[in-house]
């Protein structure tokens, strides 16, 4: 996939400039292609574009699915030319901010709209409808879910009615006739989300545009990917607890690691055929995901060779252990079952001779964030005179930092990492370049084979502007771009430095 030089841009589809609220794959993502392909992108990058939950502050790394697509991204303005929605309904709240995601205002706004579209499809079900539900195998659990979270406040699937919680066939079958509406809604807000993101991936194809997507490695306990597959996970034969969950151990930013809570696989497994069906689990998730991307960067990558277990009654991720991951086997593995496998590999953090091994004997990209280069040891890996391989992708920043404007001007920098930057693009402290400007400049002149840019950092915006900010719950994913950033000039420096060092699209 990266078999020349190229570059992109890291925005995620709800930061987006749209009326409605939150960005969209209709007309926003349309618009966002064409500022791609004119200002000389190859590759545009997002996030996870699973469902998000309340629960979780709306994170695209803690889904309810592995599989569903995000129902706030469906555009109202598709579902209108299509006859689902009324006109009058086109009308947005004037509440909405051009700049940030009110993520319970857009859901209270959105709901009610894909309900009335949901509801109109059921009274004239497309022909298309039942072939795309029976490709679809997740999907009858994915809605089932939906409708028990409903019918039970909202609780925790592992605190919901026993033959509910353990899927008895027959209550199954009585939840879903008692709310048949409801469960159908969710199948017909899929097979939406669905024809309207094929249309937005055919038009990207169209313009030479590579769809970058987001893969996290776990899922989230609350899903309907571990009710639905319970024996693929460890859990707790009665209480259907985890018994241990997922984290990383204590290193240089928290002396008690990160106990994420996810729960963990169940590779070690000496019964066959729950092997087998956690291999089958995963083609069907990468088969699905490589239906809707074009090159796929897989979160958490280390976790393969090894991953760190946590009991679940621990607090903290400090008494832990690190366990051998599926490995090499795995891949091989899954690109008979899935095919091609087009992979990032997400190498951050504690990275071990074995991790790095796994990953350049697949061939798979690495990634080189250029906020980590500037820690004054000059063989620092993520400096770009020390890259050795061009088979890498080159960030300023990810989601997960700060922008680099606002990183540049916090203490975590200080004057002799200042100088060390500007002295890396031939100029110094006094030189009235801006900062985000050196460092797309290091970024786009290194030997990595893709950069990709925030869009934050295109434009200069400073730590308010932050996607995400790793250990707090709450107030994250937020950031839009309005649309009068989205400027000729932007394009045009984009294009120009894009050009200058070889990354043009009309070279793809």
């Amino acid at each position: 996939m990266i078999s020349k030089r190229s570059s992109g841009i890291l925005a995620h589809i709800s930061s987006l400039p749209s009326p409605y609220g939150i960005g969209d794959i209709g007309y926003s993502s349309y618009d966002f292609l064409s500022f791609l392909k004119e200002s000389e992108q190859s590759f545009w990058q997002f996030l996870p574009i699973v469902a998000t939950d309340a629960v979780f502050d709306h994170s695209p790394y803690m889904s309810c699915s592995a599989f569903a697509g995000n129902p706030l991204f469906i555009s109202l303005e598709l579902l209108f030319e299509s006859g689902l929605i009324d006109r009058d309904s086109l009308q947005p709240p004037s509440s909405f901010s051009p700049y940030l995601v009110d993520f319970q205002a857009v859901k209270a706004f959105k709901d009610k709209l894909l309900e009335e579209a949901t509801t109109r499809l059921a009274l004239a079900e497309p022909d298309d409808f039942q072939p795309f539900r029976e490709s679809n195998p997740w999907l009858d659990d994915y809605a089932l879910y939906m409708v028990a979270k409903e019918q039970f406040a909202g609780s925790s699937w592992s605190q919901w009615p026993g033959e509910i919680r353990n899927r008895d066939r027959t209550a199954l079958d009585n939840l879903r006739d008692r709310n048949r509406i409801r469960f159908n809604h969710y199948l017909f807000e899929q097979y939406l989300f669905a024809k309207q993101w094929q249309a937005l991936k055919k038009r990207a194809a169209d313009l030479s545009i590579h769809l970058f997507g987001d893969l996290p490695f776990y899922v989230s306990y609350d899903s309907a990917d571990v009710w639905a597959n319970q024996v693929l996970f460890l859990l707790n034969a009665t209480s259907k607890i985890p018994t241990e969950v997922a984290g990383v151990p204590p290193d240089y930013f928290s002396k008690t690691g990160q106990r994420w809570g996810n729960p963990l696989y169940n590779w070690t497994s000496k019964k066959k055929n729950i092997r087998e069906s956690l291999l089958e689990w995963w083609s069907k998730r990468l088969r699905h995901t490589f239906s809707q991307m074009d090159l796929v960067r897989i979160d958490h990558f280390r976790a393969f060779e090894s991953y760190w277990s946590i009991p679940e009654y621990e607090k903290t991720a400090i008494n832990g252990k690190w366990v051998k991951g599926p490995g090499a086997f795995f891949f091989k593995e899954m690109e008979k079952r899935a095919g091609k496998l087009n992979i990032v590999a997400e190498d951050l953090g504690i990275v071990t001779e074995e991790v790095t091994r796994l990953r350049d004997d697949l061939q798979f990209p690495g990634m080189k964030v250029l906020q980590f280069a500037f820690d004054g040891n000059r063989d620092n890996p993520f400096l770009p005179h020390n890259f050795t391989s061009d088979n890498c992708v080159v960030y300023t920043g990810t989601h997960d930092n700060d922008t680099t404007l606002g990183w540049f001007l916090s203490d975590a920098v200080n004057d002799e990492q200042r100088t060390l930057i500007k002295n890396l693009v031939n100029s110094g402290l006094n030189d009235q370049k801006p900062i985000h400007h050196d460092m797309i400049y290091l970024a786009q002149s290194s030997i990595a084979g893709l950069c990709i840019l925030p869009l934050q950092d295109i434009l200069g915006f400073g730590n308010d502007c932050r996607m995400n900010r790793p250990g707090i719950a709450e107030g994250n994913w937020r950031w839009r771009c309005a649309p009068q950033f989205l400027t000729e000039e932007v394009k045009n420096y984009l294009k120009r430095g894009t050009t200058l060092f070889n990354r043009s699209r009309n070279r793809l």
